[in-house]
């Protein structure tokens, strides 16, 4: 019997990330969620099943490119291809069924960055067989380096950003304990969830806002209109301890203050926020070259117009590029992380200063 499952739209809606590489926008989401569809309504495979899939194709991938000649070459590409959409499709899978699991999702890195490393081996000592150039030999040391310093980056990246808005959410609680002030939300996750929001103007108003109470501010709190309504219907930044208590759903909700933690990087770049706004309406997130990217252009593009050193090379390139981008962009983040903390202590002392001036 096949199971129920909702129309292609609500699917959609269900398993496709609000924000994605591009290739995978483009390129692959439109193949694997039909495939996705079908596969949940008349099969019983599991998400694992479909990883362990994607890492066979892989494999079979880089059979293919080890033979050296384009022909091969082609034939490996369509099949890395291939593998990538399955690599979709078991998250894609575990969403829609509710059968995602930690160990699937540490199973889908680990078969990624296999798949990857003999891919590059493979690829380039083919290459090197049929042309006896020693570059292919580099170049398989530099793929996979790439590869793996990408994604460590990124977790270490990730481990950052929420170690920094963890002890904001920290102080903010216990400043709302101490004077009931209103919620937090991050100026990031507003972003995110409404790509339409009149960004640009919100952020005038509340830098306008900041200078017109003290103009050496250092942050900018933001009641923004679109966003901050935004945060206080979707409940971002408010306190759980407060959601169950009696004559709650009574009051009306306050609009959620805005830490924006990528401040500065706006103020230099603020033609960011309007290509920024502009991707996010189309799922695609701004940083263009990713990971995906580099493998694509290495296992497919290279392959297909037999240019493997030109490819991998130029993607190799603005791989760092966008890698160091954001590496500044996190530099610049840190800077707001620690003028918002600087802030909450002197808010804390005037606090303190009151309380002595009226006792």
């Amino acid at each position: 019997m096949p199971r129920e499952i909702p129309p292609l739209r609500e699917v959609r809606r269900i398993t496709q990330k609000k924000r994605d590489a591009w290739w995978t926008v483009l390129l692959v989401d439109p193949l694997a969620t039909p495939l996705v569809r079908l596969t949940a309504r008349w099969t019983r495979i599991t998400p694992n099943q479909i990883t362990w899939g994607a890492l066979l194709l892989g494999l079979v991938s880089a059979a293919f490119f080890a033979m050296g000649d384009w022909r091969w070459l082609i034939a490996g590409a369509v099949l890395y291809h291939l593998s990538f959409v399955l690599d979709c499709m078991d998250g894609k899978v575990a969403r829609l069924t509710g059968q995602g699991s930690v160990f699937g999702a540490w199973l889908d890195y680990i078969f990624d960055r296999i798949r990857v490393m003999a891919c590059a081996v493979a690829l380039m000592a083919g290459q090197y067989h049929r042309t006896g150039e020693l570059i292919y030999v580099w170049l398989a040391v530099v793929v996979v380096f790439l590869d793996g310093l990408r994604y460590i980056n990124s977790l270490e990246i990730f481990k950052t950003r929420h170690t920094m808005r963890k002890q904001i959410k920290t102080r903010m609680r216990a400043a709302r304990r101490a004077e009931n002030e209103a919620g937090i939300a991050f100026m990031e996750d507003l972003l995110r969830a409404n790509p339409e929001a009149d960004i640009e103007q919100d952020l005038r108003t509340a830098a306008q806002d900041a200078r017109d109470e003290d103009a050496a501010e250092p942050q900018r709190t933001a009641g923004s209109t679109a966003l901050a309504e935004a945060a206080a219907v979707s409940g971002t930044g408010t306190d759980a301890a407060t959601a169950g208590e009696p004559g709650a759903e009574d009051e009306p909700r306050r609009k959620a203050q805005v830490v924006d933690l990528h401040q500065e990087f706006r103020s230099r770049f603020p033609i960011y926020l309007r290509f920024r706004s502009f991707m996010l309406r189309h799922r695609i997130r701004t940083h263009l070259v990713s990971g995906i990217e580099f493998q694509m252009a290495v296992f497919i593009v290279g392959p297909l117009i037999d240019q493997v050193v030109g490819a991998t090379i130029a993607a190799g390139a603005l791989l760092l590029v966008f890698e160091l981008a954001i590496i500044y962009k996190l530099l610049l983040s840190t800077r707001d992380f620690g003028r918002t903390l600087d802030s909450f202590e002197e808010a804390e002392q005037q606090r303190a200063e009151s309380l002595s001036a009226v006792a």
